[in-house]
């Protein structure tokens, strides 16, 4: 019983984590009004990190990072540092913060997106002598940033309601054992 509540959780965790790879890149970028497109495996990295800590937001992070490097080209792993790092970290705020208000994870989300996007910027631009810092942050992060804090708006109550589910579930087959 234990092993498949278990098995449960981690199958409808890979599930959101490619389907989410696959929405944000394959079918966002084919919207044509949309500048940007919000990034999906960031909020579900820094959710669920914010919502079971710190280690299930480093294996998040693990996993959503080897998708990522696996897709784009450059160093393996590259993606992957940065993802188990917002997944550690925002593990750190379970512990001080109420998991159902929206101010905490709408706040991590913008901050994680400017990480991620100033993270781009210094490993992949900078590096290459680009320096219009100005023209990345008003062209590239702003509508990144907004895209994805909206996003995040309609997803966080969704995550919630599933991780709420699994728990119920794990909780009631844990109170039937004989």
């Amino acid at each position: 019983m234990v092993w498949e509540n278990a098995l449960k959780r981690i199958l409808i965790h890979l599930g959101l984590l490619i389907a989410a790879f696959i929405i944000q890149n394959s079918v966002f970028p084919l919207i044509p009004f949309l500048s940007a497109t919000p990034n999906l495996l960031l909020i579900l990295t820094f959710s669920f990190g914010f919502m079971e800590g710190q280690r299930s937001g480093m294996v998040y992070g693990l996993l959503a990072g080897i998708l990522l490097d696996l897709f784009y080209s450059g160093p393996f792993g590259f993606y992957t540092l940065f993802y188990i790092y917002v997944g550690y970290v925002n593990g750190i705020c379970t512990k001080y913060y109420y998991e159902d208000y929206i101010t905490l994870p709408l706040i991590l989300s913008i901050l994680n997106e400017l990480a991620y996007n100033m993270y781009i910027y210094v490993f992949r631009f900078l590096i290459r002598g680009r320096l219009d810092l100005l023209y990345y942050f008003r062209e590239l992060m702003i509508p990144e940033i907004i895209f994805t804090a909206v996003t995040t708006l309609l997803i966080y109550r969704l995550l919630l309601f599933i991780n709420r589910w699994l728990k119920e579930i794990e909780s009631r087959r844990d109170t039937t054992i004989v």
